[in-house]
């Protein structure tokens, strides 16, 4: 009797781990199969493949922003853009360089600088573009922008004391980099009240230009 009873358990034993590995298999296959497809196979949640790719994207911008410098944290913040928008590095690399290096009248170094020397060695260094030296002859190289027409690159003219006397480098939003009395390098938007009032227009180059910069002084109003 005991020798029936242990062929009776041994046999149900058999059939129990058979039954549970046919059932286990379909199983796995289902989500090696959904996996391949593209799903989240995570405990028995598939999560369809459209939002798989956002989640992904997602992932790849939080990425792209950690890989971001923190010169382009800097700027985003002045410039209130997303970070990742900051694309041109060499730009913003160029301004946090010469930051608050004080104005000085005919100035071309980081002891001081005056604004089209400014304006003059940024295009070089960021665009390879050769500029003449004062704001008025880069305004008789440059075509005409309206400012709603602005591009990042393009010069701002502005009247400060008769005619064309002071430039910068436009950045968006607005914004543009000059040299100020007051601040030294700096970023000022064109919305400002007193910037304004004496904006000119915009600027653009339109060919390589050949000119040398040369160290003449360029006259600008004192209280910019």
């Amino acid at each position: 009797m005991k020798k029936n009873l242990l062929l009776v358990s041994v046999a149900l034993s058999v059939f129990t781990v058979t039954s549970l590995t046919s059932f286990a298999q379909p199983k796995r296959e289902f989500l090696r199969d959904n996996y391949a497809a593209g799903y989240n196979t995570s405990y028995n949640n598939a999560t369809p493949k459209s939002t798989y790719s956002k989640n992904t994207d997602k992932a790849l911008e939080e990425f792209a922003t950690e890989q971001c410098s923190p010169v382009q944290f800097k700027f985003a913040q002045l410039l209130d853009r997303e970070v990742e928008t900051l694309s041109n590095t060499y730009l913003f690399n160029f301004i946090d360089e010469w930051w608050a290096v004080r104005y000085r009248y005919g100035g071309t170094t980081m002891r001081g600088v005056d604004c089209s020397s400014y304006t003059g060695q940024l295009l070089y260094t960021v665009y390879g573009t050769s500029m003449p030296r004062t704001a008025r002859e880069q305004y008789k190289a440059t075509s005409r922008v309206r400012k709603d027409e602005l591009q990042e690159g393009d010069l701002v003219f502005f009247n400060t004391i008769g005619g064309v006397s002071h430039v910068g480098v436009y950045l968006s939003d607005g914004y543009f980099t000059h040299s100020s009395c007051s601040h030294g390098v700096t970023i000022s938007n064109l919305n400002e009240a007193y910037y304004s009032r004496k904006f000119i227009s915009g600027g653009r180059v339109v060919e390589q230009q050949k000119y040398e910069i040369v160290t003449e002084p360029e006259i600008i109003q004192p209280d910019l």
